[in-house]
């Protein structure tokens, strides 16, 4: 792997000073002199040797966020989620987790810089298999080129957390901890059977030159897979109405709703790869050394419980398992907000006491709440 150039970022606002950090930052009312909040978002162009698709051109999507003496944490969140995570001042849009980074929260800029980028094959330029190790490898080039030796921490969610145990294995060096939240050492046989049936919507479609109703019939389908019976019993207990002389239930407005979105927002070849890739992952969990929390959720029907004990009992010293039940099962990493921070807080500023020695049993697994 080699690192080709470095393209120019974007940055906020010109800075007052002379000569600014790299990268550029900007000062806001609410930032406490000498800690001038920075917004750094561009892309870096790399050669990245991929294990199913050969040597490949690639050009990696960025933002950074956050003072720049700051710890940067590395969030990575599902296939869909991409390079902006909350609003800043380059883009005022909300991110895809921005309930986890508002102000006071435990990823809150103004505590420490997060780093996000698109995952390569995001753009739908990448038709060829795309392996979770080229994603860790891809993310070693970027740390790279922005000059940052090692990670705080690196905060997966569902396909991230499978990116952050393989950056923990290929490069250990790069981060001093792993918060792996809904992921696993790999995938579970009915999750895949799950995916599987969603890409061959998406193929039927193509094949119909329908692109979008199979790519929107695949997100439907996911979205079954993602949250709970439960929560659809509180949410869809109506009868079913006669609309055109069809009959439709009462989930079928928000499902159909669910995978117009996911449509506007994403490539079908993306989605596709990107799928398959959470089928090619499979890691050693032994090869994982560094210390690692692994959080589940009660009634994740894609990565159940069984598979993060199994991961937990395979990791070596300081791994942990913290379980949460939630009526929004896969999706509560997003659902969760105010759980999913007091979890990150724990972990990214953990309280500065003694602590009584514990049994290796109490030490690795935590309460379910």
């Amino acid at each position: 792997m080699s690192l080709a150039e470095r393209n120019a970022p974007q940055r906020a606002t010109p800075p007052p000073a002379a000569s600014p950090p790299p990268g550029g930052a900007t000062a806001g009312p609410d930032v406490p002199a000498g800690h001038a909040r920075q917004v750094l978002r561009g892309t870096v162009d790399a050669v990245l040797a991929m294990r199913h698709a050969g040597t490949r051109k690639l050009r990696l999507a960025y933002e950074l966020a956050g003072p720049a003496d700051a710890p940067v944490v590395f969030l990575a969140g599902g296939i869909s989620a991409h390079r902006h995570a909350a609003s800043n001042a380059i883009d005022a849009a909300p991110g895809w987790a921005q309930g986890l980074l508002d102000a006071g929260r435990a990823l809150a800029p103004g505590q420490r810089r997060v780093l996000s980028f698109d995952y390569v094959g995001a753009d739908g330029s990448l038709d060829a298999p795309i392996d979770t190790a080229d994603q860790a490898d891809a993310i070693a080039l970027l740390l790279d080129s922005l000059g940052i030796e090692a990670l705080d921490a690196f905060v997966g969610y569902s396909y991230g957390a499978l990116v952050g145990l393989q950056l923990a294995i290929c490069h250990p060096a790069r981060l001093r901890k792993l918060v792996a939240v809904s992921g696993a050492h790999r995938p579970h046989p009915y999750a895949s059977a799950w995916r599987a049936l969603q890409r061959k919507a998406v193929a039927l479609g193509q094949l119909q030159c329908a692109d979008d109703q199979g790519l929107s019939l695949a997100r439907q389908f996911a979205m079954l897979s993602y949250r709970t019976p439960e929560e659809f019993g509180e949410r869809f207990d109506a009868a079913p109405v006669l609309a055109s002389g069809r009959v439709r239930v009462a989930a079928e407005e928000y499902l159909e709703a669910a995978g117009a979105k996911f449509v506007s927002r994403i490539d079908a070849t993306a989605w596709l790869r990107l799928s398959e890739s959470i089928d090619l992952h499979a890691i050693d969990p032994a090869a994982v050394r560094v210390p690692t929390l692994v959080v589940a959720i009660e009634g994740d029907r894609l990565v159940p419980l069984s598979d993060a004990v199994a991961l937990v009992e395979g990791l070596g010293p300081g791994s942990r398992l913290r379980v949460l039940r939630s009526p929004y099962g896969h999706d509560a990493f997003l659902k969760e907000t105010d759980r999913i921070d007091a979890v990150l807080a724990a972990e990214l500023d953990p309280p500065r006491r003694p602590q009584a020695s514990a049994s290796p049993l109490s030490d690795r697994t935590g309460a379910s709440v």
